[in-house]
C-alpha cells in the first residue's frame, strides 16, 4: 500500500513562494486580461474549425494555427469595419434629420395635439414638482439631439484615432489565440499534471469552463445579435434607419428587465403621435411577439449549459457581471457562478461521510 503524502514546512514555503510569484505574474498581465480571456473564448468557439484545418496539416501545427487566425481575421474584421461605418453614417443622418425636424416645428405640432395636451394637464395635477413647460421640453430635446449628432460626428473621428489601440488589442488577442490553438493539448496536459485534484474533478472543472464559456457567448451575444436583426428589420420596414436602430436594440438587449423595449416602445409612440397608427401597431406587435420571443426562447435554450443554474442565478450572474466587469462580465459572471456550483458539488462529494454524519446527529 502506497504511503500517504506528508506535507512538510518546506512544501508550505514553496507553495507560498509560488502563490506570490503567480500574483506577480497576474499583476503583469492584468492590463491585457480582456484580450487573453477573449482569445480563450474564441479558441473554444473556433476550435472545431481549427481541428479540421489541423487534421489536413498534421505535420505543420504552426501553419494550421496561422491559417485559423487569418481566417478568423477575415471573417470578423472586414465585415465589422463596413458595418461600423454604415452605423455611424445612419446615426449621423438620423440625429441631423431629427434636429431639423425639431427646428422646423415638428415637436410643436405633436405637443399641440389634444391627447398630448390632456396628458400633460393630467401630469401637472399629479406630479409633485412644477408644471411641465412644453417649450422647455422642445428646447432641451433640440439641444440634446444636436449634442448627440455632434458626438456621433466626433465619435467617427475618435474611432479613427483609436484604431491603433484597437488594432494592438486585436493583434494581442490573435497572438494569444495562435498559441492556444497550436498548443491546446500541451496546455491541458500541463494543467492536469500540476493540479492536485483527481482526474474526475479536473474533468468536471475543465468541462464546465468550456461549456459555460460557450453557452454564455451563445446565450448573450447571439441573442443580442438575433434581436438586433429582427428589431432592425422592423424599424427599417416602419421607416427608420434599420441598421442603426438594430444595433441600438442589440446593445439594449443587455439591459435587464427593459431590454429592447427601450428602443421600440418610444418608436411606436412616435408613430402613433404622428398619425401612423398602423405602423405603430405593427412595431409594437413585432416588438412583443417577435423580438420578445427571441429573448424568451433563444436565450434560455442557448444558456441551458450553465451548470443547472436556474433563471434567478443566471439573471444575477449577468447583471452582476455587467456591473463589476463591464461587457466582458456577460462571460465572467456565468463562469464564476457555474464554477462555484461545481466546487460545491465537489465539496459535497469529498465530505459526503462527514455531512451525512452531521445530518444524523
Amino acid at each position: 500500500m502506497a504511503s500517504s503524502f506528508k506535507v512538510e514546512p518546506r512544501h508550505w514555503t514553496l507553495i507560498g513562494a509560488l502563490a506570490l510569484a503567480a500574483y506577480a505574474c497576474y499583476a503583469l498581465i492584468a492590463p491585457y486580461m480582456g484580450s487573453i480571456v477573449l482569445a480563450f473564448i474564441v479558441s473554444l468557439l473556433f476550435f472545431p474549425v481549427h481541428d479540421r484545418i489541423e487534421h489536413r496539416l498534421k505535420s505543420h501545427p504552426n501553419i494550421a494555427a496561422a491559417l485559423s487566425c487569418t481566417l478568423l481575421t477575415v471573417i470578423i474584421i472586414i465585415p465589422m469595419i463596413f458595418v461600423a461605418i454604415a452605423i455611424l453614417r445612419q446615426g449621423i443622418t438620423f440625429f441631423t434629420g431629427a434636429y431639423e425636424w425639431l427646428s422646423a416645428g415638428g415637436a410643436k405640432e405633436i405637443i399641440s395635439m389634444p391627447i398630448v395636451q390632456s396628458t400633460l394637464h393630467s401630469l401637472d395635477k399629479w406630479l409633485p414638482f412644477d408644471s411641465i413647460k412644453p417649450q422647455e421640453i422642445i428646447s432641451r430635446a433640440a439641444s440634446t439631439v444636436s449634442s448627440l449628432s455632434s458626438e456621433m460626428i466626433g465619435m467617427s473621428s475618435k474611432i479613427l484615432g483609436d484604431v491603433t489601440g484597437g488594432l494592438i488589442n486585436f493583434l494581442l488577442m490573435l497572438f494569444v489565440l495562435f498559441f492556444l490553438l497550436r498548443d491546446h493539448d500541451k496546455i491541458i496536459q500541463t494543467l492536469r499534471h500540476v493540479s492536485p485534484l483527481s482526474r474526475t474533478q479536473e474533468d468536471m472543472i475543465l468541462d464546465e469552463v468550456e461549456k459555460v464559456a460557450k453557452s454564455a457567448v451563445m446565450g448573450s451575444f447571439l441573442t443580442a445579435l438575433a434581436q438586433g436583426l429582427v428589431g432592425g428589420f422592423a424599424m427599417w420596414v416602419a421607416g427608420f434607419a434599420g441598421l442603426f436602430w438594430g444595433t441600438m436594440m442589440a446593445f439594449a438587449s443587455f439591459i435587464p428587465v427593459v431590454g429592447t423595449a427601450l428602443i421600440w416602445v418610444p418608436a411606436a409612440g412616435y408613430l402613433l403621435l404622428v398619425g401612423e397608427w398602423q405602423w405603430a401597431m405593427f412595431l409594437a406587435g413585432w416588438g412583443v411577439l417577435v423580438v420578445g420571443s427571441v429573448d424568451n426562447i433563444l436565450r434560455p435554450l442557448l444558456m441551458q449549459g450553465n451548470s443547472g443554474m436556474n433563471t434567478l442565478l443566471i439573471f444575477f450572474s449577468l447583471i452582476g457581471g455587467l456591473q463589476v466587469y463591464g461587457l466582458m462580465g456577460l462571460i465572467y459572471g456565468p463562469i464564476i457562478f457555474s464554477l462555484t456550483l461545481v466546487l460545491f458539488r465537489m465539496y459535497e462529494t469529498e465530505f459526503h461521510n462527514f455531512l451525512e454524519k452531521q445530518d444524523n446527529t
